[in-house]
C-alpha cells in the first residue's frame, strides 16, 4: 500500500470525504484521510460519534482488498479490529474486541470502527474504514454511556499524527496477513482477544435478558451463543445486547 494522508481541519465525515475520492478515483489503497473535526462523523447504525475538537483520531483508510471474497468480508473487520489492539496493547492497555468490533479497556469503549463496502461480482472492490480512537479527551458529555480515553488510562498526552502513522503500520501487517490467506491466524487472534468470550454473561434481546456465553463466530460475523440448557443461538448485528 501506498501511505499518503490527507489532513483537513474540518469535514462532515471522513468516511464521506473518502469515498467521495473513491468515486473521482483520486485516492490510491492506502490513502488515510484525517481532520480535527467532524461534523457529522458516523457510528455504526447511523449512531453519532463523539470527540472534543483536536483531541482524538478521526481516520478513515481507504481499501482495495479485490483479492477478498464478499461472503469473507468480516475478516477485514477482524483484521482492522486486530491493528487496533496490536497498537494500544503497545501502551500496556488490556483490550478486547466487543463483538463486532468496538475496542474495549475493561468494560469501556475506547475505539469504534465503521466500515463501508464496494462490491463488485463475487469480491469487494474498495473499502473505507473509518476509525475513531479516543486519545486526549478528557471529558464526555454526551450520551454515550461508558466511553474512555488513552489519557485517561495512561495520564499521558498523544500525537494525533504518530498514533495515526502508527496504525497505518499495525493495519499493513493485519491486512497483508489478510491477503496472505492467513485466515486460521486471524481468527485465532480475534477470538483471543473478544471481549466476554467463553465467559458466562448476561445478554438482552428485545427486552429479555438471559444468560449465555460466546463460543464463536459464525462464517459472516455471526454471534454464537450458547445457554446454560446447551441451546446455541446465532445472532446478527444489533439482534442481542451485550448487558455492561
Amino acid at each position: 500500500m501506498n501511505k499518503n494522508f490527507i489532513f483537513l481541519d474540518e469535514t462532515e465525515s471522513t468516511n464521506n470525504y473518502a469515498n467521495q475520492l473513491l468515486l473521482t478515483k483520486a485516492a490510491a489503497e492506502g490513502t488515510v484521510v484525517m481532520t480535527h473535526f467532524q461534523t457529522k462523523g458516523k457510528g455504526q447504525q447511523g449512531n453519532s460519534w463523539e470527540s472534543e475538537p483536536g483531541k482524538n483520531l478521526l481516520a478513515s483508510f481507504i481499501l482495495q482488498p479485490k483479492f477478498l471474497k464478499a461472503t469473507h468480508q468480516f475478516y477485514l473487520s477482524k483484521a482492522v479490529s486486530l491493528a487496533l489492539t496490536d497498537l494500544l496493547t503497545e501502551e500496556n492497555i488490556e483490550v478486547s474486541i466487543k463483538w463486532p468490533n468496538d475496542i474495549y479497556a475493561d468494560n469501556r469503549k475506547i475505539a469504534g470502527i465503521l466500515i463501508e463496502n464496494s462490491i463488485i461480482g463475487s469480491n469487494l472492490n474498495s473499502v473505507v474504514v473509518g476509525i475513531g480512537l479516543n486519545l486526549n479527551q478528557s471529558v464526555f458529555i454526551s450520551g454515550a454511556p461508558n466511553p474512555v480515553s488513552l489519557t485517561q488510562l495512561t495520564g499521558k498526552n498523544y500525537s494525533v499524527e504518530i498514533v495515526a502513522e502508527k496504525l497505518w503500520e499495525k493495519l499493513e501487517i493485519r491486512y497483508n496477513e489478510l491477503q496472505s490467506n492467513n485466515l486460521n491466524a486471524i481468527d485465532n487472534a480475534y477470538l483471543n482477544r473478544l471481549f466476554r468470550y467463553q465467559d458466562w454473561a448476561f445478554y438482552a434481546k428485545q427486552g429479555e435478558f438471559f444468560e449465555a456465553r460466546i463460543t464463536e463466530i459464525g462464517q459472516f460475523g455471526q454471534l454464537i451463543l450458547e445457554q446454560k440448557d446447551g441451546t446455541k443461538t446465532e445472532h446478527l448485528f444489533k439482534e442481542v445486547e451485550f448487558v455492561i
